[in-house]
């Protein structure tokens, strides 16, 4: 009799066993992911725990949680092929909310490893099964991630468009991570169009929400930020700072993708300071990390920083070689064929939408139409042959007209994909032209002035060829910047008095380091002129006018100050350029190349130029531009 109790009492506790496990497993996944984000190596030995257990019953969906969950905390500290093998597994499972959340882990990898296609199509699948059930906080975060991937292609428009959906969901939902996670990405687009107080106030808000959450890895990221905006500001010691901070946290979390940031921001610093002794082991360190996360933006910063030690270093063979290493990386991860890839997918996404109204559309149609057959059915009976067939050609009249509407329609759903086509190949385009003239003619340009310079340095020159050596050399530089200008305006359809702004002050801030004794003054009178939008040609055009006044200024006039003036009367948009210099008399001074050249500028976009001068009180330049728009937003 005892032999039979004995298993009878095992199959019992292991019964309860069984429940006890299923229990513990889940809720040490739950306990670890509440605190993956301050201590991730916690995290990590509490899931393993979780997936032993999961694996001794045989649980497929707890196996396939665990894992996924494990991947989430690997993908934060940047390894990325063992996440996404984690997660890749936990898509065998039934459950849709784990395959949704795999997907999300296994995009925001393919965005880190630059497969940006790939991870679209993640995001969009994750999206679909979370836009069923109305999950509000995983949509927004979806959104969030489709965002990044747009922001990484230059798509910036399209960036903005997918943070903002996301933001507005998180701050109904008062979600502090997703509003800092938000605000971080659009700080990003900021800082990347040049307007670095907006992008740094932004960093700073986010840093203060991850302060509060004790996010260990959204404090280090926003460190992080923070620090490149001073870097970008020239306030290197700040920016050195920050970066020291996010290092530390970086490491004492084991995040491999933000400790090789944090090496190649000090290094890039570092040589921009010109303090090469040292640098190198940061920029090796930055590599070691790099290639071992496989992460493709520290891999191309690393590339890029070896190339800028080696020339400060007067390397320029091993600089030229690194240089040719990046541009081939870079041409590796952002070619035309991903970001064609990334627009037909989005082309698709919005073609499904439309495809799913259609239907519906024809639905209500069907049910309509037999609506109206069973009725005419009635009647046919009731009525004579002359009502039947009045009624008949009523009902051809009116099945007729639905036809129409609907071909409509449908005419009216080609002209809106066909618009977003073409929209996107012409975003490609340009694209593709500013990336050709920044990485091959650039790159091409810097060489140059690297020759040049060690041409100088290496060898006894004649002081006649070594000082047409150095003009040469300044004339490639400032080439460089003028590229740069075009690249800027190239890059955008309009461009906006902030922009102007912003762009006017970088090359006053210049003049400025080169005659500390003038004072530059940038002004704007209206309370709306922010609101003034120019095509991309004018503001090229009005900044060369600006630019080219200037340096008149200082070439001949010898000023105690410069003010360039923006104001607008409901007519008219007036750019005034004044100093007080000696003046001349125009009258007895023949006009040079820029002045012609101004006035020619004007000429092309349709302005009025003047200028008036006298001597021992200088003089002013003054540029009439129309206003084709009266309203809220002008558009000159």
């Amino acid at each position: 009799m005892k032999y039979f109790i004995r298993p009878i009492f095992f199959l019992l506790f292991g019964i309860i066993t069984c429940f006890a496990q299923e229990s513990q497993s889940l809720k040490l996944n739950d306990s670890a992911m509440a605190l993956y984000k301050s201590d991730p190596q916690k995290a990590i030995l509490i899931l393993e725990q979780a997936l032993e257990i999961a694996e001794e019953r045989q649980d497929a969906y707890e196996i396939a949680k665990s894992k996924n969950n494990l991947g989430i905390v690997f993908r934060d500290l940047g390894s990325f092929e063992k996440a996404k093998e984690l997660s890749t597994f936990a898509l065998s499972t039934n459950d849709s909310l784990l395959k949704a959340s795999a997907y999300n882990n296994i995009g925001v990898v393919n965005r880190n490893m630059a497969l940006y296609d790939e991870a679209l199509t993640n995001y969009l699948k994750a999206l679909d099964i979370y836009q069923a059930k109305d999950m509000k906080r995983e949509m927004a975060t979806t959104f969030n991630s489709m965002g990044l991937v747009y922001s990484y292609n230059d798509v910036n428009t399209k960036a903005i468009e997918y943070h903002l959906k996301a933001k507005a969901i998180f701050e109904a939902l008062d979600n502090k991570k997703g509003i800092s996670e938000v605000y971080n990405n659009i700080a990003i687009i900021y800082a990347n169009d040049g307007d670095l107080q907006q992008a740094l106030d932004y960093f700073k808000y986010s840093l203060e929400i991850e302060e509060k959450l004790n996010d260990k890895k959204g404090m280090a990221e926003s460190l992080n930020n923070v620090g490149a905006v001073y870097y970008y500001l020239n306030e290197a010691d700040s920016a050195l700072t920050y970066f020291r901070k996010s290092l530390q946290i970086e490491k004492s979390i084991g995040d491999e993708v933000g400790v090789a940031a944090s090496y190649n921001n000090l290094a890039s610093v570092l040589i921009d300071l010109n303090r090469i002794e040292g640098t190198k082991s940061y920029i090796d360190s930055a590599l070691f990390f790099a290639r071992k996360s496989k992460a493709a933006t520290d891999m191309e910063v690393t590339l890029d920083n070896y190339a800028k030690y080696y020339e400060a270093k007067n390397d320029s063979k091993t600089a030229l070689r690194y240089f040719k290493e990046l541009t081939a990386f870079r041409d590796s991860i952002l070619n035309i064929e991903t970001n064609e890839k990334i627009a037909e997918l989005e082309i698709e996404y919005q073609t499904e939408k439309k495809e799913k109204e259609i239907l519906s559309q024809r639905a209500d149609i069907a049910e309509q139409k037999l609506e109206l057959n069973e009725k005419n059915t009635l009647v046919l009976g009731l009525i004579v042959l002359a009502v039947v067939l009045g009624l008949l050609g009523y009902l051809f009249y009116n099945q007729q007209r639905i036809k129409n509407r609907q071909l409509q329609k449908e005419n009216q759903l080609k002209e809106a994909l066909l618009k977003i086509e073409t929209q996107n190949r012409l975003q490609d385009q340009r694209l593709r032209i500013s990336r050709d003239l920044h990485d091959n003619i650039g790159a091409q340009l810097t060489f140059i002035i690297s020759s040049l310079d060690n041409l100088k340095y290496g060898f006894q020159l004649p002081e006649k060829l070594s000082n047409k050596l150095k003009s040469i050399s300044e004339f490639t530089t400032t080439t460089i910047y003028e590229l740069r200008d075009t690249i800027w305006a190239m890059n955008k359809s309009e461009i906006s008095i902030e922009d102007l702004e912003s762009r006017i002050s970088n090359f006053i801030e210049k003049a400025n380091s080169a005659s500390d004794r003038i004072q530059f003054k940038f002004n704007t009178t209206t309370s709306d002129i922010n609101n003034l939008k120019l095509t991309s040609v004018q503001g090229m055009n009005v900044y060369r006018i600006i630019q080219e006044a200037v340096n008149n200024a200082l070439k001949y006039a010898e000023p105690t100050s410069i003010v360039v003036d923006f104001s607008q009367s409901p007519d008219h948009l007036k750019i005034t350029i004044k100093d007080d210099g000696k003046g001349f008399d125009s009258s007895k001074v023949d006009l040079g190349n820029g002045i012609n050249n101004m006035k020619k500028r004007a000429h092309d976009i349709d302005g009025d130029f003047s200028l008036s001068s006298i001597e021992g009180q200088g003089t002013t330049i003054e540029l009439l531009l129309k206003n084709s728009s009266k309203n809220t937003t002008n558009s000159v």
